[in-house]
């Protein structure tokens, strides 16, 4: 590792639920995350996602700054799409499944955590497999402001599309004036803005 049950028959369900998966619906996804999110993933037409494995350092550096900033658009349907089909992740006490219950989760955790601004900072690689840690920012309804500190283990397919997700994230409150993400939300963190080393966190 370098550093850095019905009446039909089962062939005729299985059918039905291909095919609502493949529209981009997941039975109990709303549920389970408090809304509901709807994407036929066929049209998207874009199953490659460069760089792609082997990661070099360069590579996976670039690899990690676009997470953050299609992260940072907090936009559902956009950052799904750099995750397969049936991807599989644990944030932290959830297991998610799909770009549809991915999107789906992405969409409430976005309608909580007001004024979200995140940066990630890579930590290893090897092959196909990135490690990275990460800092975000945001605030509950009531305005009360916390840092989250994760840390995230990554793999990918040939494609350079991620296929696991782990993510174990905890929540400091912090005070409004404690914050050091207040870059314009309208676009990603700016080059020249200091990353987690720089601003020793």
């Amino acid at each position: 590792m370098r550093t850095g049950t019905d009446a039909r028959t089962g062939a005729d369900a299985r059918t039905e639920a291909d095919a609502r998966t493949e529209a981009g619906v997941r039975t109990g996804a709303g549920a389970r995350y408090g809304c509901t999110v709807q994407y036929n993933w066929k049209e998207e037409g874009m199953e490659q996602r460069p760089p792609v494995p082997p990661f070099t350092e360069d590579t996976a550096i670039q690899k990690v700054r676009a997470a953050e900033d299609a992260w940072n658009t907090r936009d559902p349907r956009k950052v799904s799409l750099a995750y397969t089909a049936d991807s599989q992740w644990r944030n932290r006490s959830q297991f998610i499944t799909g770009r549809t219950e991915i999107a789906t989760f992405l969409t409430g955790k976005w309608q909580r955590e007001h004024e979200y601004r995140l940066i990630k900072e890579l930590w290893a690689y090897d092959g196909d497999r990135i490690a990275v840690r990460f800092c975000y920012e945001w605030h509950d309804d009531a305005g009360q402001w916390y840092r989250a500190y994760g840390n995230e283990n990554w793999k990918f397919d040939a494609d350079g599309l991620m296929a696991q997700r782990h993510a174990s994230i905890n929540d400091v409150p912090i005070t409004e004036a404690d914050r050091k993400f207040r870059w314009d939300r309208s676009g990603p963190r700016p080059e020249d803005h200091p990353g987690l080393t720089e601003l020793g966190l």
